[in-house]
């Protein structure tokens, strides 16, 4: 497998999980190198269903090393909680299986209320967060004012730093009129949970260049999609962090030159979570795999929104991100349908656009144009290989993998393990 970056090719939620959970089995390591807990990936095996926030999925299966890199934020509550589930599910977590960067910026209660705070006073201009400090984490390691893991297991360093910081963010959540923080109650229970992850800290750039070295594989595990991007998303409808694949670099210390493949994890059709546009949304469609049960986020639960599959993103996000292969998740989706729309340009005013704008409201104005493509309403959930799957099922993926530039490498009928299409 070499060294391969894995990254979503829509709005996040593409299935990711379970496709780096079937990837790691040849990998030696899994690293997750951005984002926090307001991402979820969800893996199904054996009959049990894992969800997982900030631990790499390959901790589910055994001998294979996680790392949690420079780039991610960490909520310590909330790992040090994730290590005791999946104990508490006999998964075995220790330090001979995870590591956590010295170097990844901490999330703190304050950054938690302050998300909230200004979701609140955007109204109806809200970006959707989940609220889950993201966005002021990573506005003070970009403000130089962000505490760090290496912070957290110095308790007496960690505790005169928080105590800055609490009095700071206290007059500013004072102004938005919400309850101060106590230090004392905040301190306690982050270096108890430092405390449960200190033999878990490295200097993790470290640890990869000597995995390199050896001739060990690794696999780069994207949290969220392209177009949630900070500088190539919908902005301001992103997240707060570097989804595409260069932010697998600056978030792990491995450079660019030792990767060796990207893939784009996209659906067989296209969903995003929370607000901005999002040109192929189909009200039917939605209420349709809604009603299937399917389609809600594994971090909060929201429904999805659901549309055709818009090949002019996946074309951009191939261009963004120098997409090699794609794996193509949830085609059983669509095994009901007797037509199947895919978006192939997009129409603003009277300009045919063959990516999007950079501007949201351009993007908002987009009306989509379709290709209609024969169903097969034939059910795909129990196929194992190319030829089981019916003629029109390959037609469609055939379709949508040359309108997104990029080989069709893994197609996915369903959450399990077995349930993967390898070509």
């Amino acid at each position: 497998m070499s060294n391969t970056i894995l990254v979503g090719a829509q709005w996040g939620d593409e299935g990711k999980g379970k496709i780096i959970d079937f990837l790691t089995e040849t990998a030696d390591i899994v690293v997750r190198s951005q984002g926090g807990n307001n991402a979820g990936h969800t893996v199904i095996t054996g009959g049990t269903k894992y969800v997982l926030h900030l631990i790499p999925s390959g901790i589910l299966r055994p001998n294979k090393m996680c790392v949690i890199g420079n780039g991610v934020v960490v909520d310590p509550i909330a790992v040090a909680t994730e290590i005791e589930g999946l104990r508490a599910q006999k998964i075995k977590v220790s330090k001979a299986n995870l590591a956590i960067s010295d170097c990844a910026h901490l999330v703190l209660p304050y950054h938690r209320l302050l998300d909230e705070q200004r979701e609140l006073k955007k109204g109806k201009n809200k970006i959707g967060t989940t609220k889950r400090g993201i966005g002021p984490a990573y506005g003070d390691k970009a403000a130089r004012v962000g505490l760090r893991i290496a912070d957290l297991i110095q308790p007496a360093l960690f505790s005169e730093k928080l105590a800055l910081r609490i009095k700071e963010n206290n007059a500013v959540l004072k102004a938005f009129g919400a309850k101060p923080l106590n230090f004392k109650e905040v301190n306690a229970a982050y270096l108890e949970a430092g405390a449960k992850l200190a033999p878990f800290v490295s200097n993790t750039v470290v640890l990869l260049h000597q995995a390199l070295k050896a001739g060990k594989e690794i696999l780069f595990e994207g949290a969220q999609g392209t177009f949630l991007d900070i500088d190539h998303g919908t902005y301001p409808y992103v997240t707060s962090s570097n989804t595409t694949a260069g932010g697998a670099c600056t978030g792990s210390g491995v450079p660019p030159h030792r990767m060796d493949r990207v893939l784009g994890v996209m659906k067989a059709y296209t969903t995003r979570v929370g607000e901005g546009p999002f040109p192929t949304e189909n009200m039917e469609f939605s209420d349709m795999l809604h009603g299937m049960g399917r389609e809600f986020g594994a971090t909060t639960g929201r429904a999805r929104r659901c549309g055709w599959f818009d090949a002019v993103a996946v074309r951009y996000a191939g261009m963004i991100n120098g997409i090699d292969d794609i794996a193509v998740t949830n085609l059983d989706g669509l095994d009901s349908l007797a037509k199947i729309k895919v978006c192939t340009h997009y129409k603003l005013a009277r300009r045919t656009l063959e990516v999007p704008p950079s501007d949201f409201r351009d993007l908002t104005a987009c009306k989509p144009v379709y290709t209609e493509l024969p169903g097969w309403q034939t059910p795909t959930h129990e196929a194992k290989q190319w030829d089981d799957l019916p003629k029109n099922a390959q037609s469609y993926l055939r379709v949508i993998a040359e309108l997104a530039g990029a080989r069709l490498s893994i197609a996915s009928v369903g959450p399990n393990r077995d349930q993967t299409i390898v070509l």
